[in-house]
């Protein structure tokens, strides 16, 4: 007998929380690795793993509040804990391997391609081991072609998230590149329940226990506290809110101390050998000469 399943049974509520979800966890996963590689004084390493652990905990609570929705009418759901939690931490490696593949290597072409491959892989399986925690009175089946359909989607999404987190520095234009990342990590998400059907068995084997709002509700309390409290520190952080190029301003041109030059005088007026005078050489209007208290040439 096949179950009746209903994916919806809070209406848009689960699916635009969920979706919001992907999109928090995104924006903040690329803000951190822009942070990583456009700051020469970054903790390179830190930032790579908290946008990693961002993004992977964004897609993770997206799916499992996406599930609070999902329901099979002749059977009550419940979880495995166990299979629950490490689905999360898959969420998060596989995310990271690609993170910080590009991080250290560049968005070169290999590079990004495996990367992506890789993290959409890692997207896909923390879904299925998402959906294999599931506990009802059936079998859950899975329609072959749309399943390779939602893989495919995960790695198009897990590809084109890994190129915007290093092409793309701006506040603004990362903001709408996690707005679109929601969007397809909640597509690949419903792809994947549309490739689902419940094979319900006798009846007396009903799993009886909690229901599954009791079980994941609390499960994803941390996760949410955890982008709440990322989400502070990105926003107290003034090299994460400044507009484009702002610290390319302030620190590529200066990696190691910024120099300070005459007010009317932009920083590019500096020649070559200004930079290669030493400071006790350039006196304060630019000119060079032994140093003195006024910073005047001594008469000869």
């Amino acid at each position: 007998m096949q179950g009746t399943i209903d994916g919806f049974r809070y209406g848009a509520v689960t699916p635009v929380a969920a979706y919001l979800m992907a999109c928090l966890g995104g924006a903040l996963g690329l803000r951190c690795v822009v942070r990583s590689l456009h700051n020469k004084h970054s903790w390179k390493a830190g930032w790579l793993a908290l946008g990693a652990t961002s993004i992977g905990t964004g897609i993770w609570t997206m799916h499992f509040i996406a599930m609070i929705g999902f329901q099979v009418e002749e059977t009550r759901i419940g979880y495995d804990v166990g299979l629950t939690v490490l689905s999360l931490a898959v969420a998060i490696v596989m995310v990271g391997v690609g993170v910080f593949a590009v991080g250290y290597r560049g968005a070169t072409t290999g590079t990004l391609s495996a990367a992506g491959v890789i993290t959409g892989l890692g997207v896909a399986a923390m879904h299925y081991l998402g959906m294999a925690a599931l506990k009802l009175n059936g079998t859950i089946e899975y329609r072959t072609s749309t399943v390779a359909l939602s893989i495919a989607i995960a790695i198009v999404a897990a590809t084109a998230a890994l190129w915007a987190a290093v092409s793309i520095r701006g506040f603004l234009a990362s903001l709408g590149a996690s707005l679109v990342m929601g969007v397809a990590v909640s597509g690949m998400h419903y792809t994947a329940m549309a490739a689902v059907s419940v094979h319900l068995h006798s009846t007396g084997g009903a799993w009886t226990g909690d229901s599954a709002t009791s079980l994941l509700l609390p499960m994803l309390l941390g996760p949410v506290i955890f982008l709440l409290l990322a989400g502070v520190v990105v926003m107290f952080d003034p090299l994460l809110v400044m507009g484009e190029g702002n610290w390319d301003r302030s620190f590529s041109r200066h990696p190691v101390a910024p120099k300070t030059a005459d007010a009317g005088q932009p920083d590019s007026a500096l020649t070559a050998q200004d930079a290669a005078t030493p400071w006790a050489m350039v006196t304060n209007n630019g000119r060079h000469g032994p140093s003195s208290a006024t910073g005047r040439r001594r008469p000869r």
